[in-house]
């Protein structure tokens, strides 16, 4: 899953100040716009950002094959945030000193803000694939900063009616990871509207990622004054499987219910047949012409550069950013921040990963999107359905 990512080699160019992309290259060297990435390539995040450094390639590659943007050519430059928010922040910054006219930040809020913030201090757009906080956004982190992903209000609610309402799971088991605000908000907005659709959580368990005791959370569950209809997990992947793979082993059968991280293929691959079952989450799309119509193509073009399918909804996320990116600056003729982001607050973009429309500044940049609905059936994921919740929380 860890895939080795080759970064594009840094130059130094030149930045010129003019809006116009045909009075100005907005960095690079006159026939080309840089895209700057601080995406992470090692460390926890990389299962996530690696993919979307993947599909943010392939959309450069396809955007240049058919002229570029207004005639010039994209570059897209990622240096390896390392996982790190401090490295995240000062890779933006050296991305931008480059010339970059737009920072491609992590998927997630807690790695990926700092280099949110040095773009918004730059006056550039700063847009993450699939960082689903809702403190990602313009509230927190300036008026030209986006998510391509639904937030956790949406995520924590669909999965919540999905559990409730469609499958009648009436009473829950709940563990929260509080490793950082992705898990922590997902863990909260599940159990908000869980609650207001009438379920009744049992009992809620909360640990810090690299330190799950897993003897401790099935003694939990065995105490339990009755034995609840399903369990909610919020986590990541090492922990998340773990977790999984040892309720199983101990004999508890209940569906387990969870958000975007159950995603990683890792995990796939360590519950197997025999463990990866009645696993049910949603995400942000799924490798399917089913769930995405144009993934076939989007599939074939992938392979050919990289030499397997698609296994991951990661990659698509990244590319629809390229993409979304690439609209704005062709529709406004320029890469200037202002413009860009105006643009973007007021259009509907049809992505891969689905249809998109964000709110204004003033109202957090909240992306309205639905979630992809899908489970584990004997360690293969299926596509159930899109969705989008009957009830939507507001974010704190």
């Amino acid at each position: 899953m860890k895939r080795k990512i080759v970064s594009v080699l840094m130059a130094a160019l030149m930045v010129c100040g003019s809006l116009s992309l045909f009075a100005c290259g907005g960095g690079g060297d006159g026939d080309t716009i840089i895209i700057g990435g601080a995406l992470s390539i090692t460390g926890i995040q990389a299962p996530l950002d690696a993919p979307g450094v993947e599909g943010i390639q392939l959309a450069v590659d396809e955007i240049n094959a058919n002229g570029g943007i207004n005639g010039k050519m994209l570059e897209f430059r990622n240096i390896d945030s390392k996982s790190d928010p401090t490295t995240a922040g000062e890779v933006a910054k050296q991305l931008i000193d480059q010339g970059a006219v737009a920072i491609i930040t992590s998927s997630d809020f807690d790695f990926g803000s700092p280099a949110a913030r040095a773009a918004q201090a730059a006056g550039i757009v700063g847009v993450s694939p699939s960082g689903s906080s809702p403190l990602f956004g313009s509230k927190l982190l300036g008026d030209k900063q986006f998510t391509l992903s639904m937030w956790n209000t949406t995520m924590g609610a669909v999965i919540a009616e999905r559990a409730y309402t469609n499958d009648g799971m009436k009473s829950c088991y709940v563990i929260v990871d509080d490793f950082i605000d992705y898990t922590k908000s997902l863990g909260k907005y599940f159990v908000d509207c869980y609650e207001r659709l009438g379920g009744s959580v049992l009992r809620e368990d909360h640990f810090n990622q690299g330190g799950v005791d897993t003897a401790a959370l099935i003694a939990h569950y065995r105490a339990l004054p009755s034995k609840p209809d399903c369990i909610y997990i919020s986590s990541y992947m090492p922990d998340l499987g773990t977790i999984i793979k040892e309720f199983r082993m101990a004999g508890i059968t209940e569906p387990i219910y969870g958000g975007d991280a159950y995603d990683d293929p890792e995990m796939f691959v360590l519950l197997g047949a025999n463990y990866g079952n009645d696993i049910i989450w949603d995400t942000h799309a799924f490798a399917s012409e089913e769930a995405v119509p144009g993934f076939t193509e989007y599939n074939a073009a992938y392979k050919a550069k990289y030499g397997h399918d698609v296994d991951a909804p990661w990659s698509m996320s990244g590319y629809d950013v390229v993409m979304v990116l690439a609209e704005a600056m062709r529709e406004t003729n320029s890469t200037d921040g202002d413009l860009m982001a105006r643009y973007m607050e007021n259009r509907e973009f049809n992505c891969l990963t689905g249809k998109l429309i964000w709110s204004d500044a003033a109202s957090g940049h909240e992306p309205n999107k639905a979630a992809c609905v899908v489970q584990l059936v004997k360690g293969q994921p299926e596509f159930i359905e899109w969705a989008v919740p009957a009830y939507l929380p507001k974010p704190d």
